[in-house]
């Protein structure tokens, strides 16, 4: 009889970039999702401040976005930071071959492939979001707790929602928008790349490219230079 060699099951290592609040919430993401089924290997976190401890939540501090790019092993990163510009900022800053970038999705959102959603990598979806149906998602984009996203929207790479933000069907939000908490853009609307709208602001026409938009129905406010 031969010997049988057992099957040892490495799991992928997550560091997480961003050691603030959104970084811890998004550790608790990640250990709820092993709590479902083992997928992370949690190696710790990269920021370029460091943080007040040396550890947060049981995790290391690793070092800045230089330490992670100097990495010699293979790592996953997911990038933790809320402010759609500084995340692409970051983002662009990670070039080593040996980094990818997580998906990380909470084990109770329905993601199954009836839906027909597509979601781009490095992208964070938080525990009580509601995607229905036909739905695209670029790279990076942050969906924090109970956003809704209808059927046929479009959300390009880097958009940020805040918590219990809302998108209609048919929505478009391009590139780097940020949705403040309780911000709704109604159905078939489009708001144009790097805008803000504003915390508990309905947007219920389109919205031109960088600005900042407050207010039932949302006007704009300001332009971004």
């Amino acid at each position: 009889m031969s010997d049988s060699v057992p099957t040892v099951n490495v799991r992928p290592r997550l560091a997480i970039f961003g050691a603030g609040g959104l970084g811890r919430e998004v550790l608790v993401l990640a250990r709820q999702i092993n709590e479902a089924a083992p997928t992370w290997d949690l190696a710790g976190f990269y920021d370029d401040s460091a943080p007040a401890a040396a550890q947060l939540h049981d995790l290391p501090y690793l070092g800045t976005s230089a330490d992670l790019n100097a990495s010699r092993e293979p790592l996953y990163v997911v990038v933790a930071v809320g402010n759609s510009r500084h995340r692409a900022a970051i983002v662009q800053r990670l070039t080593s071959p040996l980094l990818r970038f997580a998906k990380l999705i909470h084990p109770t959102v329905a993601c199954q492939p009836y839906q027909h959603l597509q979601i781009g990598e490095g992208s964070i979806i938080s525990q009580g979001c509601i995607l229905t149906t036909d739905i695209y998602l670029g790279r990076h984009v942050l969906l924090n707790l109970g956003c809704t996203v209808g059927h046929d929207a479009v959300l390009e790479d880097f958009c940020s929602l805040m918590p219990h933000a809302n998108v209609g069907g048919d929505a478009y939000l391009e590139a780097g928008v940020y949705l403040g908490t309780n911000a709704t853009v109604i159905n078939q609307v489009r708001v144009g790349a790097r805008t803000i709208v504003g915390a508990g602001a309905v947007a219920v026409r389109d919205l031109p490219t960088d600005c900042t938009a407050v207010g039932v129905p949302a006007a704009v406010i300001k332009t971004h230079a």
